[in-house]
């Protein structure tokens, strides 16, 4: 039986759950998000206590157990708490800055990439002398906060030999010896 599937979850105060059928909506304080969940699972709601519960015991049933409750546990802290991401910028010259929700990257190319990022995520970037520019996004949808993160990243995947390009803060980066090294 899947671990992470039967594992409660808790719903945090300030937090509305409306569950029709199949199809979930949690509403809190930074948003709204809904799911639709497959029909070999059954959800219940208890004293605020969520749980997700299995039909029967075919293979795809027991794999969406687990991913329907790990999603529905990240749309509960989404919309309580919300998620983050911060991104480094590492070379030089790499620069980043954000009107609005336009985010303007230099990165080496011969010219800035002009980003438009979804409205349900707010981005913000910090640049200060001597230290790599960070582009931070914050948003209720974890999903979607990834996906853009990902985005972002692949305009300038960091390389192995210098490490230079763009990476989450606190990413390890495998370097290689360059050709000098084998002599």
């Amino acid at each position: 039986m899947s671990r992470v599937g039967k594992a409660p979850i808790t719903v945090p105060d300030g937090v509305q759950v409306n569950i029709n059928g199949n199809h979930i909506s949690v509403k809190g304080k930074l948003g709204e998000l809904s799911q639709e969940v497959d029909p070999s699972l059954s959800i219940k709601l208890d004293n605020g206590i969520l749980t997700v519960e299995r039909t029967n015991e075919e293979k795809q049933t027991r794999a969406y157990h687990g991913l329907y409750r790990a999603l529905l546990a990240n749309m509960m802290a989404g919309v309580s708490e919300g998620f983050e991401k911060k991104l480094e910028l590492v070379g030089v010259g790499y620069r980043a800055s954000n009107q609005g929700q336009k985010l303007d990257l230099a990165l080496g190319y011969s010219h800035n990439i002009l980003f438009e990022i979804p409205s349900e995520v707010k981005v913000e970037t910090q640049t200060e002398k001597g230290k790599n520019p960070i582009v931070i996004l914050k948003s209720h949808d974890k999903q979607l906060l990834g996906t853009v993160a990902a985005k972002i990243r692949s305009f300038r995947k960091p390389e192995p030999y210098k490490g230079k390009g763009v990476r989450f803060v606190g990413e390890y980066i495998r370097r290689k010896a360059g050709k000098t090294a084998s002599k």
